[in-house]
C-alpha cells in the first residue's frame, strides 16, 4: 500500500474536483481511530484539509449512507466542511479542524463541557432524518452473541445483558438522526466550538443512544447529568427521561465492552472481570496515555465498561429506573 496519498488513482480525482490539482503541496499521516481508515492532512494552496480514505466496507461502514449523513451534519455546521465525497471509492476530503490546548480551551469555555454537547446533541437530532439501517438493540445483540463466543472472557460474561436488553427492547422508541459512535476522539474542539467527525455509524436511532455516549464520558457526577439533560431538552428532565438515560447508559457501557472484546479476539483474553477501574482508564485516557495502543489495554478497557454495566444492571436502581421507563 503506498504511503503517498495523490498515487492514488481515486485520490487524484477528488483533489481535481475539489481544487483543480492533482498533486500535493504536502502531506502528514495521522494516527486514526479504530475503524482502519487511513487519514491525512494535507495542504493545498497553502490550506490545510482532512483526507480521508475508507477501509473495505462492511454492514455498517457503507460510505452511501455515511457520507450523508455527513453532508446533512456539515450543512448545519455540526462537522466539518466537505470538499468532496466519493461513496464508490471511499475517499473524503473535508476542511481540516486544529484543535486547541485542551487546558487553554477548558479555561476559556464559555459554558461547561456538558452545556456545549448538549445543545451540540439537539441541534444533531434536530436534523433531517438520516438513512435507517437496523434497529440499534438488535445489532448489539448480534455484537455482544460474537463478542460472547469468541472466547476473550470466561464464559457467562455478559450474563447481565438479557435483563437489559428486555427492558429496552420494550420501551417506546424514539428514534432521531444519531451519531451512535460519540466518543472524545470524535469530538474537536476548535477552542471556539465543538465539531463531529468520524460519521460511518450514523443512522436513524434512539435519542438516548447518543445522550448516554455523552454523559458516560462527560457527566461525571449526578448534576452535570441533570445539565446536560436540560440543555438538551430545554428544561428539566423528567423522572421518565432521567430513568431511560440510566438503562440506555448501561446499553453504551454494553456497546464499548463487545466491539472492544470482538476487536482483540485472538490476540488477548481474560480469565476474570478483574482489572483497572473504569475511572482510572478514562483519567488515564484523558491525560493522553496510549491505551489503546496495545490489545491489552483495549481488552481492560472492555472489561471495565463490562463490569461496569453488570454492577449497575445487578443494582436496585436498575429496576426501579426499569419502572419508570416503562
Amino acid at each position: 500500500m503506498t504511503c503517498i496519498p495523490h498515487e492514488r488513482p481515486a485520490v487524484r480525482r477528488g483533489l481535481e474536483a475539489a481544487f483543480g490539482a492533482a498533486r500535493l503541496d504536502a502531506f502528514r499521516p495521522l494516527s486514526g481511530g479504530l475503524s482502519g481508515a487511513l487519514l491525512f492532512k494535507i495542504r493545498v494552496g497553502g490550506i490545510d484539509y482532512l483526507l480521508r480514505i475508507e477501509p473495505e466496507r462492511d454492514a455498517l461502514r457503507e460510505p452511501h449512507r455515511g457520507y450523508l449523513c455527513l453532508a446533512l451534519a456539515s450543512e448545519a455546521c455540526l462537522a466539518p466542511r466537505v470538499r468532496y465525497a466519493d461513496p464508490e471509492s471511499g475517499v473524503l476530503i473535508t476542511d481540516f479542524i486544529a484543535t486547541a490546548d485542551p487546558q487553554a480551551g477548558r479555561c476559556a469555555r464559555r459554558e461547561p463541557i456538558e452545556v456545549e454537547l448538549g445543545q451540540t446533541l439537539r441541534a444533531l437530532h434536530s436534523l433531517p432524518e438520516f438513512p435507517p439501517l437496523i434497529d440499534y438493540l438488535d445489532g448489539l445483540a448480534e455484537l455482544i452473541g460474537r463478542a460472547a463466543r469468541s472466547g476473550v472472557l470466561p464464559k457467562g460474561a455478559f450474563a447481565a445483558w438479557p435483563a437489559l436488553f428486555a427492558v429496552c427492547q420494550g420501551l417506546e422508541p424514539q428514534p432521531v438522526s444519531s451519531h451512535n459512535d460519540l466518543n472524545p476522539g470524535n469530538i474537536l474542539d476548535d477552542g471556539r466550538r465543538l465539531w463531529l467527525i468520524d460519521w460511518e455509524a450514523a443512522f436513524r436511532a434512539d435519542r438516548y443512544v447518543d445522550l448516554a455516549a455523552i454523559a458516560n464520558i462527560y457527566a461525571a457526577d449526578q448534576a452535570a447529568e441533570a445539565q446536560l439533560l436540560r440543555t438538551y431538552f430545554g428544561r428539566p428532565a423528567d423522572r421518565c427521561e432521567q430513568a431511560r438515560l440510566y438503562l440506555f447508559r448501561q446499553v453504551n457501557h454494553m456497546f464499548h465492552a463487545a466491539i472492544f472484546v470482538v476487536g482483540v479476539a485472538g490476540e488477548a483474553s481474560a480469565s476474570s472481570l478483574e482489572g483497572p477501574s473504569l475511572e482510572a482508564i478514562h483519567q488515564r485516557l484523558a491525560a493522553g496515555e496510549p491505551v489503546f495502543g496495545a490489545p491489552q489495554g483495549r481488552l481492560d478497557y472492555a472489561v471495565a465498561r463490562l463490569r461496569t454495566a453488570t454492577a449497575n444492571i445487578e443494582n436496585l436502581a436498575f429496576a426501579e429506573a426499569a419502572g419508570i421507563a416503562r
